[in-house]
């Protein structure tokens, strides 16, 4: 037995559909020729995003997109290479189809919603996204779904459909220092200019903020009970905000203690009004 005839030997054998072992060795360079052309992609990429010459999040999503295409691509050459019929397939499964594209309507959105994301980029890998009342830095943005990471390391599924409807807050689209505030109330009689002299101090202090631009304070009203005021800072630490804005209350805190700058708390007066008729009069 020559090797043509081992190559044209048939493994298996049903209605039309004939696998040899030449198939087998198609399927196999095929298979070798895809995991290839992924790989250069990724090494040609992640060199460009080494040499910032584009952005680590553009390169996954170039790389994902690529990805998609050549497996696609792929799967419609092997499909050929074992004489199945994609005409006769496709419309023979029609219906099939019809059945569940209505079945899987939200899955079907999800992953358009993906394409959407890779091509538009509004959210990508290492993004800080707020949506709805969850904050976190995305991990993958998949075909179908995005990871999320949140303040307490939980990674969170989020359909793409949910960031292509809803409305998203991403924080890091700008790609420059986000503004941050932290408000307190002193107790009327305070030394205004001193107050704005520590909220400055307690702000400039911290390491994580941003000195450009600088931070600002803002004599925001007269409140019920103290003197209302806000620090503005700018910080490029957005997925960990929450502790610097602890930090910088913890330093408003003991530079006030220091100070004797005092942080008061609601007080009410009541008075008791004697009724003429009262047989029990309230005393002082």
């Amino acid at each position: 037995m020559d090797y043509k005839e081992i190559l044209d030997y048939s493994l298996f054998e049903y209605d039309q559909v004939k696998f040899q072992v030449n198939d087998v060795l198609e399927l196999l360079m095929l298979l070798g020729a895809t995991r290839l052309i992924i790989w250069l992609v990724s090494k040609y990429l992640n060199r460009k995003i080494k040499k910032h010459v584009i952005d680590e999040g553009k390169g996954y999503s170039i790389t994902q997109i690529i990805k998609y295409f050549v497996f696609t691509i792929a799967i419609v050459i092997a499909m050929d290479i074992t004489g199945i019929n994609i005409t006769a397939l496709l419309f023979g499964s029609t219906a099939l189809f019809v059945g569940l594209g209505l079945g899987l309507q939200d899955t079907f959105k999800d992953f358009v919603s993906g394409v959407v994301l890779l091509v538009e980029r509004s959210v990508s890998t290492g993004d800080i996204i707020e949506v709805g009342e969850l904050v976190g830095r995305v991990k993958e943005v998949r075909l179908r779904t995005t990871l999320v990471e949140t303040r307490q390391d939980i990674i969170i599924v989020i359909p793409n459909s949910k960031l292509i409807n809803d409305n998203v807050i991403n924080w890091s689209q700008n790609r420059k220092a986000t503004r941050f505030s932290v408000s307190v109330g002193v107790a009327y009689g305070s030394d205004t200019s001193l107050v704005k002299q520590l909220l400055l101090e307690a702000v400039k202090d911290h390491s994580m903020v941003a000195k450009d631009p600088a931070p600002s304070v803002f004599f925001e009203d007269f409140g019920d009970s103290s003197l209302q005021f806000r620090v503005l800072f700018y910080s490029h630490y957005l997925f960990r905000i929450e502790k610097v804005k602890s930090d910088i209350r913890f330093s408003i805190d003991q530079k006030f203690r220091d100070q004797n700058v005092t942080i008061p708390f609601p007080q009410r007066d009541l008075w008791v009004k004697q009724w003429p008729n009262d047989p029990n009069p309230a005393t002082p």
